[in-house]
């Protein structure tokens, strides 16, 4: 059985390796975009950066991120290079499904919160994937406590 997916929740981009670089890109999505930045984002150490919020939905993750950051795994291990973020009901139960399966994956706890769990994978175009648990981030404006 497939892993049930509930909904996307970010894209991630890299802007270069620089909060001016970020500051920039921000700028753009901003000034010819029109979104606006989530002023929530937690301080990622070594990940300078913005989470632009898209109609409330989703968000863009601009990472001011070079080469590989300092949660990298190993080579195409590391959650700060481009990938889509899906939700999904029980990030428990999705990894006995991946297990089940045989598909390859790898955790990162605790870099955008204490409690965080995030999975990550490829897809056989070498894409990156991760998931979550629903809920449990600032993707969309609904779950935030500040809101």
């Amino acid at each position: 059985m497939a892993i049930k997916i509930l909904e996307l929740h970010h894209h991630a981009v890299r802007t270069g390796g620089s909060l001016e670089q970020a500051d920039r890109t921000m700028a753009f999505y901003s000034d010819v975009l029109g979104l606006g930045a989530d002023p929530g984002r937690p301080q990622i150490t070594g990940i300078p950066g913005y989470w632009v919020d898209v109609g409330g939905r989703a968000q863009v993750h601009l990472m001011g991120v070079e080469g590989d950051s300092r949660f990298a795994k190993g080579p195409g291990q590391d959650p700060a290079m481009p990938h889509v973020a899906f939700a999904v009901e029980d990030i428990v139960a999705a990894r006995s499904e991946l297990d089940r399966m045989g598909t390859t994956y790898w955790v990162a706890e605790g870099i955008v919160g204490p409690e965080s769990q995030q999975v990550f994978m490829h897809d056989p175009a070498g894409n990156m994937i991760e998931l979550h648990q629903a809920d449990t981030c600032r993707c969309q404006a609904v779950t935030r406590l500040d809101n």
